[in-house]
């Protein structure tokens, strides 16, 4: 049982326990593992805290500077974190914007919380961003500076970036030396340029025209200055331009690597261990359409589940794709919601009763 959260309706836990009791109450004998996934957006600590990690709390900055409650996953010397649980879309005050002040700032404290507690292998979702600011509110908790023409240290957002006239590393967290950090992303593109972070997703967190331009502008700034100081120029690199830029400054300061984050969500649950010995898979997300065949969670669970020669079926909400489609990317089918109960409220808000007679019809109409 490996889903994805029904995003604003329930977790992946949730889902995946709520799918387990219909098929029990058709098959009692049946023996279900479950193994909640993510594709490095929110969830993706839940993901790792279903799979045995222990919950770490702790309070950072949001993404406009008030204190939020967050949590990061740890396991021995590994962490896992994720931006959107810390200062992303999702802990905006009041779901109020604010797309030029907006900071990554809480990441890089959840960074700092977990270096200081003496972890060294750091796994890091960067998806759900509120912010671009190219990653530098990241860096400035991690200890790095930047400074404006006449030498005053710049305020946190990317429309401060503009004034951006040099970075000072000499202060980094000191572990940072000996860590080593795998960002999930799943976007390619550059940090700037037409198809860059404010222009692509800027809009998405607020922006209007000018604004894209503003951000734009001051993030090809903030790449020429640090050009300057680390001696590399990765704005162009694929995936700079994920979370606003966030993948930018893990890529051209802190040394990450990037790695699709469904793939990176598998292997730290594991789940190819998990499919030892399985029937079938049920993997699912709430909306099962167009955007889950470009690398989404349910896409990934059947790309692993097919390479071991097990049969996947999915869940969802809605599901727009045909059968042909579904599978094209080895799915053999899917169990919606709107299916069985065509009122989109109800489904929203009543998920997982609903869940539990899909599965019971997945025991049906799949199992031996």
């Amino acid at each position: 049982m490996a889903p994805d959260k029904f995003k604003g309706s329930a977790s992946a836990t949730d889902v995946a326990a709520a799918v387990s009791r219909g098929i029990r109450r058709a098959r009692p004998d049946a023996v279900i593992t479950q193994v909640p996934v993510a594709d490095g957006g929110d969830g993706t600590v839940d993901a790792a805290l279903a799979a045995g990690f222990d919950p770490v709390p702790l309070t950072v900055s949001g993404p406009t500077g008030e204190q939020v409650s967050a949590t990061y996953a740890r396991s021995a010397c590994t962490a896992v974190l994720e931006l959107a649980g810390t200062c992303g879309l999702s802990r905006l005050p009041g779901g109020v914007a604010s797309p030029l002040a907006a900071s990554s700032r809480g990441l890089g404290e959840v960074i700092v919380a977990a270096l200081d507690a003496g972890c060294r292998d750091l796994v890091i979702g960067i998806g759900g961003s509120a912010s671009t600011d190219g990653g530098a509110g990241m860096l400035s908790a991690l200890g790095a500076v930047l400074r404006g023409p006449s030498g005053d240290v710049l305020a946190d957002g990317g429309a401060a970036l503009a004034d951006v006239a040099r970075l000072d590393l000499s202060g980094l967290h000191p572990a940072l030396a000996e860590a080593s950090l795998v960002v999930a992303c799943d976007v390619d593109n550059p940090l700037t340029g037409p198809v860059g972070a404010a222009e692509v997703y800027g809009p998405q967190k607020g922006c209007d025209p000018a604004q894209v331009g503003l951000l734009d502008a001051a993030l090809s700034r903030w790449a020429d200055v640090v050009a300057v100081t680390t001696g590399a120029d990765h704005r162009d690199v694929a995936g700079a331009g994920a979370a606003g830029g966030v993948g930018f400054a893990a890529i051209a300061v802190l040394g990450a690597s990037l790695r699709p984050g469904i793939d990176l969500v598998l292997d730290l649950v594991g789940f190819d261990q998990a499919l030892a010995g399985c029937e079938l898979v049920v993997t699912g997300e709430g909306s099962l359409d167009a955007q889950s065949l470009h690398g989404k969670a349910p896409v990934g669970v059947a790309d692993r589940a097919c390479a071991a020669g097990v049969p996947v079926v999915a869940v969802a909400g809605r599901s727009t794709l045909t059968p042909a489609e579904l599978a094209r990317v080895g799915i053999l089918g899917s169990f919606a919601l709107l299916d069985i109960e065509p009122d989109v409220a109800t489904c929203l808000a009543e998920p997982l009763p609903l869940l539990e007679r899909l599965g019971h019809e997945i025991a049906v109409q799949q199992l031996p």
